[in-house]
């Protein structure tokens, strides 16, 4: 029996970057983010929200909206300076986390777990909102990158992180002899059931995770975070150009390969203004699972 009842997904506002930070040009980071003068169209800031026997189990969650409306939640300074270029948001009011869970028709207090890809501000906007009782899980690499020097300008935010309350359980995927997720061979289940295992795929951070959804009498999914901001720039192995890029197309290549052995798989990442219309059509062409 599948475990899994519904997937969806919803946004929590739209950020606008810097088209050097969608697709590398071969520029330093540094040069194009201090000299770059066009912003993209606006991009979704997505959460995969699924409907588990044992409760809800969101894949990221969102931008906090207290980023747009409170001028002390950005660091001053030279750190300042790198925010400002590197991201405009806009989390409109009703955009919150938990607005956007309630027009699903659920409740924020029903989220069991919450998988963090990475710990930009984007991806751990709704941390606050979350009960205290929500199992919260970020790779142990990912982890460790918070508390170093230098941490600000890796896009760590240590005050939204480090929120009173909040704690992490920290995973380590482990090694796994599952033919089924080649080239993939270590694996975290989430659930304990196989219905959803997560994925080590560093390159845009050092802790990036993916997450691979499978369930009987439906197509696998995989939730990507930041590995990509579109599945046109994916295939064709155009890698973000925020990150280590030789593991940005490592990984690409993996994600390419399981890909590969399943062709009705959607590719979900955070920031795809057409991931809504895969994951729907991927629901539709099965007819088994509600959007």
């Amino acid at each position: 029996m599948n475990p899994i009842k519904r997937v969806t997904v919803v946004s929590t506002g739209t950020v606008r970057i810097r088209p050097e930070h969608v697709e590398t040009n071969g520029t330093p980071l540094l040069w194009w983010l201090n000299t770059s003068r066009r912003w993209t169209d606006p991009l979704p800031i997505n959460v995969y929200v699924i409907e588990h026997d044992r409760g809800l189990v969101l894949f990221d969650t969102g931008q906090d909206r207290r980023s747009v409306t409170d001028p002390g939640y950005f660091p001053g300074g030279l750190a300042g300076h790198v925010y400002r270029r590197l991201a405009t948001f806009d989390v409109p009011a009703g955009a919150t986390l938990t607005d956007r869970l309630r027009e699903q028709g659920y409740d924020i207090a029903d989220v069991r777990v919450a998988v963090l890809s990475h710990l930009h501000q984007d991806h751990i906007g709704g941390l606050r909102e979350l009960p205290r009782s929500t199992r919260i899980l970020v790779h142990a690499a990912e982890l460790a990158e918070v508390d170093k020097r230098f941490a600000v300008f890796a896009g760590l935010l240590r005050e939204h992180i480090h929120v009173p309350g909040v704690s992490f359980t920290a995973v380590t995927p482990q090694r796994v002899d599952d033919p089924a997720i080649v080239p993939f061979t270590h694996a975290h289940d989430v659930m304990g059931d196989g219905s959803l295992l997560l994925l080590p795929t560093p390159g845009h951070t050092p802790g990036s995770m993916s997450l691979l959804l499978r369930g009987a009498g439906m197509p696998p999914m995989l939730f990507v975070g930041d590995v990509t901001y579109d599945v046109r720039r994916l295939a064709a192995d155009r890698v973000p150009g925020v990150g280590d890029a030789a593991g940005l197309h490592e990984v690409t290549g993996r994600v390419n390969a399981l890909a590969a052995r399943y062709p009705s798989m959607p590719i979900l990442a955070a920031h795809d203004p057409a991931a809504a219309g895969l994951l729907a059509r991927a629901l539709a062409e099965h007819g088994t699972i509600p959007v």
